[in-house]
């Protein structure tokens, strides 16, 4: 599925706001849980999720992004957002922490592909720039899930 600039930056932006108000639920649910250093993880997330927005907001300066409903998004969901059956008060932090491991992954996959798919270069490089980054936090995340004691 090929992207306009517009329609990629449209997107991106959307996914980072998504993702950075599920991963501050994320965090308030497991300091309501007591569980304060996989909140404060989710909380560097909410801040990375929220500086990725607002770069890419700044690189689409002077572009006129199309204003989407929600069904106008070419995804189901967000990729940045889970199955909602998958996220509820009583995750415990190796849950948490795999729920937003796949969250990021999809992400990761989703640029990918808008990479992949696209014939426009400036698209194809950022849409990879991103991809990395999505990388780096599933990397980050992994290594908070191998130091995370399974239920």
């Amino acid at each position: 599925m090929s992207y306009t600039m517009p329609e990629f930056l449209a997107h991106a932006i959307a996914m980072e706001r998504e993702a950075a108000e599920r991963y501050l639920e994320l965090a308030d649910m497991m300091e309501a849980h007591n569980n304060l250093e996989v909140a404060s993880l989710f909380r560097d997330m909410v801040r990375y999720s929220n500086m990725h927005g607002d770069s890419i907001v700044e690189r689409a300066a002077g572009v006129e992004l199309p204003r989407l409903k929600s069904w106008q998004y070419r995804w189901v969901a967000p990729t940045e957002v889970g199955d909602e059956d998958a996220f509820d008060y009583t995750m415990n932090a190796w849950q948490a922490l795999e729920y937003a491991r796949e969250n990021e992954a999809r992400a990761m996959n989703f640029y990918r592909t808008v990479s992949d798919d696209s014939t426009d270069p400036e698209i194809k490089a950022m849409a990879m720039e991103f991809a990395t980054e999505e990388a780096d936090h599933t990397a980050a995340l992994d290594k908070m899930i191998a130091q995370t004691q399974r239920p």
